[in-house]
């Protein structure tokens, strides 16, 4: 495995991490304090990222992108991961992954308007009693003639209060199978003006500015061309990506630490107690040795991961191996950075107490810790099952 960038793909995650550095760190502090990014800065970043090149990094050749490999895509997911995460999402990078189902129209309304920067999607899938438990959801759509009639409540859906539409996961019926009843999960389409949408801002400690949302269904009438690959098939869709959003979480996690480091060797060394840097105590440089290797350790694991996606060979284990570690690793990385800041690592004033709170939310929503180890642990005992 030769996982040295070439000269190009080092050129993109230089200048990529240039332009973070000059554009998005400093509306920082503005967005954290109005928990919103203003609309004049939103489309300010969206503008400038066009003019540098970084719309639709990740897109194929033929839809008009960079047709980016895995590995300089997880290199820029990895810069992505230091900025504010809603500042970062400003910049239009490409689409959701699912929304390459799109056919005949649904190309024309939703997919190439969102490759062009237009529309923005949410993703809608949990529930206030299916989390971690997907196929627990209740949400359910029913035929009504060419129509579908959807009834029930989405939550933590992120950015769903900034964007034009919604890609839905709904139950369409059950089927009978060997194992007992098993219900059919469907994908559609949902323009958010749609009669009997209502999208509420929920209040959270992380990632302020990029939002989660809940979403009341009530009575919502879609016609059956809004369906989004075929009924029945909205979780072997979805599916397709997961891999991708597993190791692209690991690798953004990994960014974030980096930036986290940064500023904590800084104030490490150069923060004075007792006559010598703090540093120079065991009690603090024995906790920046432990971040190095730990961050060290999850950059490894992203760029295997990634040789591993270009060469066909990543599975359920090993993306959710990067997953659990490089989440778990970013919030270690943080806690320990707020106790070397001491006091001032929980100021408002200080970015280090934003970075905490914001790393807690790494190891919950791309699949909680404890489903990545239980997955894990599945996977590898499978062969010694009777």
């Amino acid at each position: 495995m030769d996982f040295a960038l070439s000269f190009e793909q080092q050129a993109l995650v230089d200048s990529l991490e240039e332009f973070c550095k000059r554009e998005l760190y400093p509306h920082e502090a503005l967005v954290e304090e109005l928990r919103r990014v203003p609309d004049e800065i939103r489309q300010e970043i969206h503008r400038k990222s066009v003019a540098a090149g970084f719309d639709n990094m990740y897109l194929p050749e033929e839809w008009g992108g960079a047709g980016l490999d895995k590995q300089t895509k997880m290199q820029v997911e990895r810069v992505m991961g230091k900025p504010h995460s809603p500042l970062g999402m400003c910049m239009h990078r490409g689409v959701t992954g699912i929304l390459f189902k799109c056919r005949d129209e649904q190309i024309e309304e939703y997919l190439e308007p969102c490759i062009r920067g237009e529309r923005k999607d949410a993703f809608a899938l949990t529930e206030p009693g299916a989390g971690s438990d997907a196929r627990a959801i209740t949400t359910r759509a029913v035929r009504d003639g060419d129509d579908w009639v959807i009834n029930g409540v989405k939550q933590f859906i992120s950015a769903a209060d900034i964007a034009d539409f919604i890609i839905l996961i709904a139950v369409t019926g059950v089927d009978q199978t060997d194992r007992g009843p098993r219900k059919r999960f469907t994908a559609f389409l949902l323009d958010k003006d749609t009669p009997g949408v209502r999208v509420e801002p929920m209040k959270s400690i992380v990632t302020r500015g990029y939002n989660p949302n809940m979403i009341y269904l009530d009575n919502v009438r879609v016609p059956d061309r809004k369906i989004l690959g075929e009924e029945g098939r909205g979780f072997d869709t979805a599916n397709e990506w997961l891999y991708d959003g597993r190791v692209a979480l690991a690798a953004h996690c990994v960014g974030r630490a980096e930036r986290i480091f940064e500023m904590t060797k800084e104030w490490a060394g150069t923060r004075r107690a007792f006559g010598k840097t703090i540093g120079e105590f065991q009690g603090v440089g024995f906790k920046i040795a432990n971040m190095a290797v730990d961050i060290k350790l999850g950059d490894l694991m992203v760029k295997e991961a990634a040789w591993k996606m270009d060469n066909d060979l990543m599975n359920r284990t090993e993306a959710s191996m990067a997953n659990y570690y490089c989440s778990e690793m970013v919030f270690r990385v943080a806690d320990e950075a707020v106790q070397i800041f001491g006091g001032m690592g929980l100021m408002e004033d200080f970015p280090i107490q934003r970075f905490w709170r914001d790393a807690r939310i790494e190891r919950i929503w791309e699949g909680t810790s404890e489903i990545h180890q239980d997955l894990i642990a599945k996977d590898l005992l499978r062969p010694y099952r009777q």
